[in-house]
């Protein structure tokens, strides 16, 4: 039997669209202080995609019975505007529930999962990051609200997990099936969750019209790297790195700006106090 990819659009989003999948992947993924039991799905568009990230960005978006809010994407290749892509969205997701809220308390956490087919961070080892608002010099302390996780998949490797199995699973499920993978791993198969996730991806569940759909995505996605590459290797040496270094500058300070813009909109914050959250001035902050 033949497996689909499920890094590909359409086969992440019929897999992650069953809430029981869904739920042991976000528990099995995410640093949670307490499972998620029950999902409802929300709406994926918060922000227009950049031009660059047009196709090669997948997300799900979905809220618990307590509140809390899951932003699930699958990032195909590395952009140095991805981060701020992911904090945008965050935060608005989080400033969007003040229309619900009575007050400041009621607000509910949002945690934000990435999943990247690229190595980003050459020099650390790790396929797992973890990041959190917290004091720089005792970082046990911690501003609840917004989380993220950044997984690596290039730098997965199965023995680096030796305690959580359904991570372990799940992460297998995303690296190991498709492409030149001939057959299933029996420790996927064993597990009901990453069973019912390989039946959703086996190749005779999809119509024509739907694998025609598939080879469009891949299409889509080689001619976004070309494009990336190309870009890229334009401006080589001295020239390349100036314009990686100021790229990087405006984007990390449009990031900043689309933040604050999203924090002023909701009217609960002064320019002060957001000029102190998203890095920028007051008279910045004003001017937006």
């Amino acid at each position: 039997m033949r497996y689909l990819d499920p890094k590909n659009d359409l086969v992440f989003k019929k897999v992650f669209s069953r809430p029981r999948l869904l739920k042991s992947f976000l528990n099995a993924l995410l640093p949670l202080k307490e499972p998620v039991e029950a999902l409802e799905y929300l709406p994926v568009e918060l922000v227009p995609d950049l031009a660059e990230l047009k196709h090669s960005v997948v997300d799900v978006r979905c809220v618990d019975r307590s509140g809390r809010q899951f932003i699930v994407e699958m990032q195909m290749f590395w952009t140095t505007g991805f981060k701020s892509r992911v904090l945008f969205n965050a935060a608005k997701a989080y400033v969007r529930q003040a229309d619900r809220a009575a007050g400041y308390a009621e607000l509910q956490p949002v945690f934000s999962l990435n999943l990247v087919n690229q190595v980003f961070e050459r020099d650390n080892p790790e396929y797992y990051h973890h990041y959190a608002i917290v004091e720089m010099e005792q970082t046990h302390r911690r501003i609840e609200g917004l989380e993220f996780v950044f997984v690596e998949l290039p730098k997965f490797r199965p023995e680096a997990i030796a305690s959580d199995r359904m991570r372990k699973l799940w992460l297998r499920f995303l690296t190991e099936t498709g492409g030149d993978t001939p057959a299933a791993a029996p420790e996927l198969l064993e597990d009901p969750a990453t069973r019912e996730a390989l039946e959703c991806v086996a190749e005779s569940g999809f119509t024509r019209a739907e694998l025609d759909a598939y080879d469009r995505y891949w299409d889509s996605i080689r001619c976004e790297v070309t494009l990336v590459e190309g870009s890229f290797h334009k401006g080589e040496s001295k020239g390349r790195q100036e314009g990686e270094l100021k790229g990087r500058q405006e984007g990390e300070l449009k990031g900043r700006l689309a933040v604050a813009a999203a924090l002023k909109q909701a009217g609960l914050l002064t320019a002060e106090q957001i000029a102190a959250v998203a890095g920028l001035s007051a008279e910045q902050v004003r001017g937006l």
